[in-house]
Protein backbone atom coordinates (compact mmCIF):
# COMPACT_ATOMS: atom_id res chain seq x y z
CA UNK A 1 0.00 0.00 0.00
CA UNK A 2 1.57 3.48 -1.20
CA UNK A 3 1.71 6.06 1.75
CA UNK A 4 -1.38 8.32 0.42
CA UNK A 5 -3.57 5.59 -0.78
CA UNK A 6 -6.86 6.79 0.38
CA UNK A 7 -6.33 10.85 -0.08
CA UNK A 8 -7.38 13.07 -2.57
CA UNK A 9 -5.55 16.08 -3.44
CA UNK A 10 -7.42 19.11 -5.34
CA UNK A 11 -5.43 21.27 -7.67
CA UNK A 12 -6.35 25.29 -7.61
CA UNK A 13 -5.66 25.62 -11.55
CA UNK A 14 -6.27 27.97 -14.75
CA UNK A 15 -5.18 28.84 -17.81
CA UNK A 16 -1.53 30.47 -18.05
CA UNK A 17 -0.24 27.61 -15.05
CA UNK A 18 3.27 27.73 -14.68
CA UNK A 19 3.55 23.89 -16.61
CA UNK A 20 5.67 22.05 -14.08
CA UNK A 21 4.17 23.56 -11.33
CA UNK A 22 1.04 21.89 -12.64
CA UNK A 23 2.48 19.04 -13.68
CA UNK A 24 5.25 17.36 -11.53
CA UNK A 25 3.72 17.62 -7.71
CA UNK A 26 0.83 16.05 -9.38
CA UNK A 27 2.25 13.34 -10.78
CA UNK A 28 4.46 12.89 -7.36
CA UNK A 29 1.04 12.31 -5.02
CA UNK A 30 -0.71 10.24 -7.69
CA UNK A 31 2.57 8.04 -7.39
CA UNK A 32 2.50 8.34 -3.81
CA UNK A 33 -1.41 6.50 -4.41
CA UNK A 34 -3.01 10.01 -3.88
CA UNK A 35 -5.94 10.58 -6.08
CA UNK A 36 -5.83 14.00 -7.81
CA UNK A 37 -8.56 16.42 -9.32
CA UNK A 38 -7.97 19.82 -11.26
CA UNK A 39 -10.62 21.99 -10.09
CA UNK A 40 -10.78 25.57 -11.81
CA UNK A 41 -13.88 28.22 -12.63
CA UNK A 42 -15.15 26.08 -15.30
CA UNK A 43 -14.38 22.68 -16.90
CA UNK A 44 -12.22 21.72 -19.84
CA UNK A 45 -8.44 21.73 -20.73
CA UNK A 46 -6.49 24.23 -19.47
CA UNK A 47 -3.26 25.34 -21.27
CA UNK A 48 0.15 25.70 -19.29
CA UNK A 49 2.21 29.06 -19.75
CA UNK A 50 4.88 27.98 -21.97
CA UNK A 51 2.50 25.72 -23.73
CA UNK A 52 4.46 22.29 -23.41
CA UNK A 53 1.64 20.71 -21.14
CA UNK A 54 -2.04 20.59 -20.69
CA UNK A 55 -4.78 19.19 -18.04
CA UNK A 56 -8.09 19.09 -17.78
CA UNK A 57 -10.18 20.30 -15.33
CA UNK A 58 -13.26 17.65 -14.13
CA UNK A 59 -15.06 19.78 -11.48
CA UNK A 60 -15.89 23.38 -10.48
CA UNK A 61 -14.45 25.30 -7.49
CA UNK A 62 -18.69 26.46 -7.24
CA UNK A 63 -19.48 22.48 -7.47
CA UNK A 64 -16.41 20.78 -5.21
CA UNK A 65 -16.61 20.01 -1.71
CA UNK A 66 -13.14 21.27 -0.15
CA UNK A 67 -14.40 18.38 2.54
CA UNK A 68 -14.23 15.72 0.24
CA UNK A 69 -9.96 16.68 -0.15
CA UNK A 70 -6.95 16.21 1.81
CA UNK A 71 -4.71 18.63 0.77
CA UNK A 72 -5.24 21.84 -1.51
CA UNK A 73 -2.77 22.52 -4.23
CA UNK A 74 -2.32 25.69 -6.12
CA UNK A 75 0.59 25.85 -8.47
CA UNK A 76 1.72 29.18 -9.94
CA UNK A 77 2.39 30.99 -13.34
CA UNK A 78 -0.52 33.31 -14.38
CA UNK A 79 -3.54 31.24 -13.26
CA UNK A 80 -3.57 32.57 -9.75
CA UNK A 81 -4.04 35.91 -11.00
CA UNK A 82 -7.66 34.92 -12.68
CA UNK A 83 -8.34 32.82 -9.92
CA UNK A 84 -7.79 35.10 -6.95
CA UNK A 85 -10.79 37.49 -8.67
CA UNK A 86 -13.16 34.93 -8.32
CA UNK A 87 -14.67 34.73 -4.82
CA UNK A 88 -15.94 30.92 -5.00
CA UNK A 89 -12.39 29.80 -5.43
CA UNK A 90 -11.19 32.22 -2.55
CA UNK A 91 -13.58 30.81 0.16
CA UNK A 92 -12.74 26.92 -1.52
CA UNK A 93 -9.06 28.31 -0.43
CA UNK A 94 -9.99 29.60 2.88
CA UNK A 95 -12.15 26.34 3.86
CA UNK A 96 -8.78 24.31 3.66
CA UNK A 97 -7.10 26.73 6.13
CA UNK A 98 -10.49 27.00 8.48
CA UNK A 99 -10.41 22.96 8.68
CA UNK A 100 -5.99 23.29 9.09
CA UNK A 101 -5.75 20.74 5.90
CA UNK A 102 -2.47 21.10 3.95
CA UNK A 103 -2.45 23.89 1.82
CA UNK A 104 0.68 23.94 -0.51
CA UNK A 105 1.78 26.71 -2.64
CA UNK A 106 4.47 27.56 -5.47
CA UNK A 107 5.67 30.58 -6.85
CA UNK A 108 2.48 33.00 -8.09
CA UNK A 109 -0.19 30.20 -6.34
CA UNK A 110 0.64 32.80 -3.36
CA UNK A 111 -1.61 35.39 -4.57
CA UNK A 112 -4.61 33.04 -4.23
CA UNK A 113 -3.61 33.77 -1.08
CA UNK A 114 -3.01 36.98 -0.04
CA UNK A 115 -6.73 37.33 -1.93
CA UNK A 116 -8.72 34.56 0.55
CA UNK A 117 -6.57 36.94 3.20
CA UNK A 118 -5.57 33.56 5.01
CA UNK A 119 -1.71 35.36 5.37
CA UNK A 120 -1.75 37.06 8.13
CA UNK A 121 1.11 35.78 10.80
CA UNK A 122 2.09 33.37 8.64
CA UNK A 123 5.77 32.47 7.22
CA UNK A 124 6.13 32.08 3.48
CA UNK A 125 8.09 32.01 0.49
CA UNK A 126 7.16 32.35 -2.94
CA UNK A 127 8.68 33.84 -5.73
CA UNK A 128 10.72 37.02 -5.51
CA UNK A 129 8.57 38.97 -7.74
CA UNK A 130 5.40 39.13 -5.27
CA UNK A 131 7.70 38.96 -1.79
CA UNK A 132 6.61 42.41 -1.58
CA UNK A 133 2.89 41.46 -2.22
CA UNK A 134 2.81 38.47 0.81
CA UNK A 135 4.22 41.06 2.86
CA UNK A 136 2.15 43.27 2.47
CA UNK A 137 -0.27 40.88 3.34
CA UNK A 138 0.31 40.26 6.47
CA UNK A 139 3.31 37.51 6.10
CA UNK A 140 6.86 37.23 6.94
CA UNK A 141 8.80 36.13 3.74
CA UNK A 142 12.04 33.96 3.76
CA UNK A 143 14.02 33.28 1.04
CA UNK A 144 13.84 29.11 0.68
CA UNK A 145 13.37 26.41 -1.37
CA UNK A 146 10.40 25.22 1.08
CA UNK A 147 8.56 27.03 4.37
CA UNK A 148 6.06 25.17 5.94
CA UNK A 149 4.11 27.07 8.60
CA UNK A 150 1.93 25.25 10.47
CA UNK A 151 -0.63 23.78 7.90
CA UNK A 152 1.00 26.08 4.90
CA UNK A 153 3.47 24.62 3.14
CA UNK A 154 5.20 27.61 0.12
CA UNK A 155 7.86 27.34 -2.29
CA UNK A 156 9.37 29.56 -4.81
CA UNK A 157 10.06 28.20 -8.29
CA UNK A 158 10.14 24.95 -10.04
CA UNK A 159 13.70 23.99 -8.95
CA UNK A 160 12.26 23.62 -5.44
CA UNK A 161 9.31 21.32 -6.34
CA UNK A 162 11.51 18.27 -4.89
CA UNK A 163 11.68 19.96 -1.27
CA UNK A 164 8.15 20.92 -1.79
CA UNK A 165 7.10 17.59 -2.75
CA UNK A 166 8.77 15.91 0.52
CA UNK A 167 6.92 18.45 2.84
CA UNK A 168 3.58 17.69 1.19
CA UNK A 169 4.83 13.85 1.92
CA UNK A 170 5.49 14.78 5.34
CA UNK A 171 2.64 16.76 5.76
CA UNK A 172 -0.22 14.46 4.85
CA UNK A 173 1.54 11.28 6.83
CA UNK A 174 1.04 13.49 9.66
CA UNK A 175 4.86 14.68 10.60
CA UNK A 176 4.70 17.99 11.98
CA UNK A 177 7.23 20.43 10.49
CA UNK A 178 7.73 23.99 11.90
CA UNK A 179 9.93 26.58 10.63
CA UNK A 180 12.64 27.63 12.57
CA UNK A 181 12.81 31.24 14.02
Amino acid sequence: MSALEGKKAAVLIADRFQDEEGIEPVAFLREQGMEVTYIGLETGTVQGSDGRHEVEVTRTVSEADPDEYDLLLIPGGHAPEVLRLDETALEFTRRFFEDTKPVASICHGAQVLISARVLPGRTVTCVPGIRDDVQLAGARYVDRPVVVDRNLITSRIPEDIPAMNEAILRALVGETVEIPD
